[in-house]
């Protein structure tokens, strides 16, 4: 692992699923479902994917007209799309933006992340759908990022990167931690040092309960 890098190069669901990119099974069955999904990217999407933003968390009530007046500022606008609902027409609260120029996408990626539209504070990157091999959406269980409550994150994006593995190494002698495992052993010694202390502590503690008792006892019996 030292290649290791907290931004995936490749999207691997299963890698997504855990918060420093190692777990070896899915922890959720969305993690499952996106590692059985065969998704392609939508053809009929228009524009460069290099220099176009996706940008999300938006207000619902955030329009086409705002997002453009917004992030104009950063450069010559080519192509908006806020994603609406085919039914209904509601915002989705997300959307993407392409740029002409490269220069452009860089700014706006670099100062409009966390930026405060409608009372929103919204997430900007590049696009992954047409760019990240190996996509899958969050519709059937991949994406990236993702909140707490919801019991899915997805690590590996500028959201949240991955942590580093505290198992990193480059050799054998690293393996548990940089000390060929001497580390794992002190604190697999501590811990069982920790269960006989207490151990201890519990068999004084019923020693002493037990002599009293008899000390109770025989005070009885004196004073028949």
């Amino acid at each position: 692992m030292t290649d290791w890098c907290p931004i995936a190069k490749v999207y691997d669901p299963l890698k997504a699923g855990s918060i420093d990119g190692t777990d070896v099974e899915p922890h959720d069955r969305a993690v499952w479902r996106a590692m059985c999904a065969r998704y392609r990217p939508n053809k009929g999407v228009a524009g460069d994917p290099l220099l176009t933003l996706f940008v999300s968390r938006l207000n619902p009530q955030t329009t086409e007209d705002k997002l453009n007046k917004v992030f104009s500022k950063y450069g010559d606008i080519q192509r908006l799309r806020l994603v609406r609902d085919i039914v209904t027409g509601f915002s989705k609260g997300y959307a993407f933006i392409e740029y002409k120029e490269e220069r452009s996408v860089t700014r706006a990626r670099r100062d409009a992340n966390k930026l405060v539209v409608d009372q929103h504070e919204v997430f900007v990157d590049f696009e992954q759908e047409r760019t990240l091999k190996g996509w899958v959406p969050r519709r059937l269980g991949g994406g990236l990022g993702g909140k707490k409550e919801s019991g899915q994150l997805r690590f590996g994006g500028r959201d949240r990167p991955f942590r580093k593995p505290i198992n990193l190494g480059s050799g054998p002698a690293q393996e548990w931690g940089g000390d060929g495992g001497r580390g794992r052993d002190r604190t697999r010694l501590a811990d069982r040092g920790d269960r006989h202390r207490h151990r201890d502590v519990e068999w004084g503690r019923e020693r002493r309960d037990y002599r009293d008792r008899e000390r109770d006892d025989r005070r009885y019996r004196d004073r028949r």
